[in-house]
């Protein structure tokens, strides 16, 4: 599903936090398709050659960069704003870490961790965690939204309903993505480009890659979208699923206690069974491992699992 972009924004052109204030870099018709290059979550702060002493020494002000905004011609408030996405074309290298205060088990894991991933651009085969481990792969930008109403400077670290910090692993190449317009031009930028993600990126982080991706957008008048909704091309966690998973649960009133007793009982089981450091087994959770509301009905307990793909250690 690849289209050749009209127009590059290079990864100069990003800015940190929504803010309608800023001045769009373009502006385009509908149905233009763009390449946005993308740098990491850290903003270059991390690199290839980056060690765990590193780590604490992020600027958490200039976290999550975003490329753009774009004004699209004609969108107004009211409308939805349609992102096709096309295709990625990733660096080869990519980083993982633990930072404190940060995270599901941020309570659990003070200490600062860093795993630094290569992997085949080209191929997109797994890439390798351990001499025993092999995450497979799916590119997709963590961050992507547009302006808020609301004047000022706001934060891209929590979603919002225009979209944002997302952070969902199935905004994969071939899917379609609805973003609700709130200010003239909807101004959408996009960022934080992961290789590979679990499902709620426990840890809370993916391997972050820095990458380009190339994007379509069209507009949907009046299209009255309440948050961000988004279409599949096809199967979602299939290329997971070949052998497989471990699951853990979590249960109890409380859905948030529920999510991390499933995920620390995971990492036990595979600190246990593979001699990993707790902390490898959390980040590895993080880039491959899924956590599901399983059960909501059943009252006063719901029950969240831990799913673990067998074929990543196996």
């Amino acid at each position: 599903m690849h289209s050749k972009p009209h127009h590059t924004i290079h990864e100069a052109h990003h800015h940190f936090g929504w803010d309608h204030s800023i001045p769009p870099v373009m502006t385009v018709a509908p149905g233009t398709i763009i390449e946005f290059e993308c740098p990491d979550a850290s903003g270059g702060q991390l690199s290839k050659d980056s060690t765990v002493a590193d780590v604490p020494n992020i600027d958490f002000e200039k976290v999550n960069p975003v490329t753009g905004p774009v004004f699209i011609d004609g969108a107004e408030p009211g409308d939805a704003l349609k992102v096709t996405i096309h295709a990625f074309q990733p660096s080869g290298w990519g980083w993982t870490a633990n930072i404190h205060g940060f995270g599901l088990l941020a309570d659990q894991f003070a200490d600062p961790a860093l795993h630094i991933w290569t992997y085949d651009k080209v191929g997109m085969g797994p890439a390798a965690y351990s001499p025993m481990g092999q995450v497979p792969l799916k590119p997709f930008p963590g961050t992507i939204g547009l302006a808020p109403a609301e004047a000022g400077l706001h934060s891209v670290v929590p979603p919002r309903r225009i979209g944002g910090n997302l952070d969902i692993r199935d905004l994969a190449a071939g899917t379609e993505l609805y973003l609700p317009v709130e200010v003239a031009g909807a101004l959408f930028s996009v960022g934080d480009t992961h290789a590979a993600q679990g499902d709620g990126e426990v840890c809370g982080t993916a391997i972050e890659s820095p990458m380009s991706v190339v994007l379509g957008f069209d507009l949907v008048k009046q299209a009255g979208l309440q948050t961000p909704r988004f279409t599949t091309p096809g199967p979602v966690s299939r290329h997971l699923d070949g052998k497989g998973y471990e699951v853990t649960t979590g249960v109890g009133p409380d859905l948030m206690e529920g999510a991390r007793s499933a995920l620390s009982q995971m990492i036990d089981l595979l600190c246990g069974r593979y001699a990993m450091q707790p902390v490898e087994a959390y980040m590895l959770c993080s880039v491959c491992g899924d956590l599901r509301v399983s059960e909501i009905v059943d009252m006063p307990n719901w029950v969240v699992s831990f799913y673990f793909p067998r074929l990543v250690l196996e």
